[in-house]
């Protein structure tokens, strides 16, 4: 062999081992390190997996070794493949992959893709990511058996190798060395995470089973309906979830618009105009995405936190808070979701009598960054069908804020209510902003586009408040989850502001033992629910309940 053929040999055999060994050893949570730890202390270790397999080669004949070699590499490639999704949804929901549960994420994933960058964007990233896994795939089996020859023509020099870092990993390991908090050198990172996405499987049969007996338990099924919100008849009850509208949007002293001078000023103004508020937090239980699971977990009282969960939840006939409306036949009850392109089973399962999406919204504007439809134009065009109709009965709504939607580029901006018109006014603003992929080339301007979107939806929701509210309006607005990482960090909390606006005082008496804040800012001693505790609460407070909430 000559010279330059040994060389390029060797190189091949280094670049599958250097390939081999940092599959073994980067954590699937790179970008959650402690603050100041280096990447790269974070790679100083002795995989023990590697070990192993060395160990099991050097004992096999040629043929066994070959097909046993290229198992490995398949089950290596494998578990590459979901640390890498693990890291992305690390860096988007602050959770790992389930390969068990969060199949149907992908499809929402590319969605959201195609709603952000187009169909072309969307089919680019999607492709990428299939060529990109069988890279993973094939090149992990070729890496693998290449080191297993290597090693076979090498097998004294292999076994004295083994041996004395088998010892060194022993004594690092009983000693708990580590260069980084919490990555030990002494690493078995990849058969935990192999054993963790085992186990992953029949953790999802029993939580499918604690699920049922969960969403059977129901104190209010059976409430008749004259005894249902007996505290609300005659007003119009609206609930709006803000996208991405997170305790840290209020909390976070370094964001700019601060949302909070926006609450404290909100407050007064609504006083002037006669409303009060009240306002606490709630755990979401989700982070980053999935305002599904929040919208249903809020309006059911289950704790909805995985697909196999929502699921279930929305085949089946759980009473939630909307079915509660209907069912005490004193409200027309609508869902005003902007956010939704395509069809939506789940509206019967929740008991709208009647939803609005974005095609029927009527908007005939451009699309900013997710969001279909801007939050200005959704309050309007609810107000238009549904609010100011004449002699209509009192109405229960519940209207989703996608203005906040990540990217939070571009962004409208407030403009008169007599302008809004059927959204080509929108035009000159989409024109004007500042696309994503100028925001997201750095961090701390996608952070100035998040406090902008979220001032944008509540300074939205407040406008119209003024403007169109009266008397008889209840408005019950809260965020669905935290933002990305990239904003908030990578331990944030799952908390979310939660806030109720009346005119009647007599409503927000009802709510007066809950002990929430005065005003739209909840102070940072305010009491913390789970989401899944306001259902219950909320219709007791309201009306008999069965039992005491949990």
């Amino acid at each position: 062999m000559s010279r330059k053929r040994r060389a390029a040999a060797w190189a091949l055999t280094g670049l599958a081992a250097l390939f081999v060994f940092l599959a073994l050893v980067v954590p699937d949570q790179l970008t959650r390190l402690p603050p100041g730890a280096s990447p790269w202390a974070a790679l100083v270790r002795v995989p023990v997996e590697a070990l192993a397999a060395l160990a099991v080669l050097l004992v096999l004949p040629a043929r066994a070794r070959a097909i046993t070699a290229s198992v490995l590499g398949a089950v290596l490639g494998l578990l590459t493949v979901v640390k890498i999704v693990d890291m992305g949804f690390f860096a988007v929901l602050s959770r790992p992959f389930n390969p068990v549960l969060d199949w149907p994420l992908l499809a929402d994933g590319y969605r959201f893709v195609q709603g952000s960058t187009g169909t072309a964007g969307a089919v680019a990233a999607a492709a990428g990511a299939v060529l990109l896994a069988a890279g993973v795939l094939t090149g992990m089996v070729l890496a693998v058996r290449r080191l297993a020859a290597v090693t076979a023509r090498h097998q004294d020099a292999t076994r004295v190798t083994t041996g004395f870092a088998a010892v060194a990993w022993l004594a690092l390991a009983l000693q708990g060395t580590s260069f980084v908090p919490g990555v030990y050198v002494a690493s078995d990172s990849a058969a935990l995470l192999a054993r963790d996405n085992v186990l992953k499987v029949p953790a999802a049969v029993r939580d499918r089973q604690a699920f049922a007996a969960e969403a059977a338990a129901d104190a209010f099924r059976g409430t008749p309906p004259a005894s249902l919100l007996t505290g609300l008849r005659g007003k119009d009850v609206l609930f709006a979830f803000i996208e991405s509208y997170g305790r840290s949007a209020i909390e976070d002293p370094q964001l700019d618009p601060p949302v909070s001078r926006l609450l404290t000023d909100g407050t007064k103004q609504l006083a002037a105009a006669g409303y009060a508020a009240r306002s606490g937090f709630l755990t979401s239980p989700t982070a980053g995405g999935g305002s599904w699971l929040a919208h249903s977990t809020m309006q059911s009282g289950v704790w909805i936190d995985n697909e196999q969960r929502y699921r279930s939840l929305v085949s089946g006939d759980r009473f939630t808070i909307t079915g509660a409306f209907k069912k005490a036949g004193a409200w027309q009850t609508v869902g005003v979701e902007p956010g939704v392109t395509y069809a939506w089973p789940e509206a019967q399962f929740y008991g709208y009598d009647r939803v609005y999406d974005s095609h029927t919204l009527g908007y005939h504007g451009p699309v900013f960054g997710w969001g279909p439809v801007p939050d200005q134009f959704t309050l309007k065009s609810f107000t238009d069908l549904e609010y100011t109709r004449p002699r209509r009965s009192p109405l229960m709504a519940e209207m989703t804020f996608v203005s906040s939607h990540t990217p939070w580029a571009p962004l409208p901006t407030l403009i008169g209510w007599d302008q809004v018109g059927d959204g080509s006014v929108y035009q000159a603003q989409h024109a004007r902003g500042t696309g994503a992929a100028e925001v997201w080339k750095d961090a701390g301007q996608v952070r100035a586009a998040y406090a902008t979107s979220i001032t944008y939806s509540i300074g939205s929701l407040l406008s119209w408040v003024r403007e169109y509210g009266d008397e008889n309006l209840v408005l019950v607005f809260l965020g669905d989850h935290q933002p990305a990482p990239i904003v908030v960090g990578d331990r944030a909390s799952h908390d979310v502001p939660v806030t109720i606006v009346a005119h009647d005082p007599k409503v927000l008496d009802r709510v007066a033992s809950w002990g929430w804040t005065d005003g739209l800012k909840p102070d940072p001693q305010a009491p913390v629910w789970r989401m899944d505790q306001f259902r219950d609460r909320f219709l007791t407070a309201f009306g008999p309940s069965a039992e005491a909430p949990r």
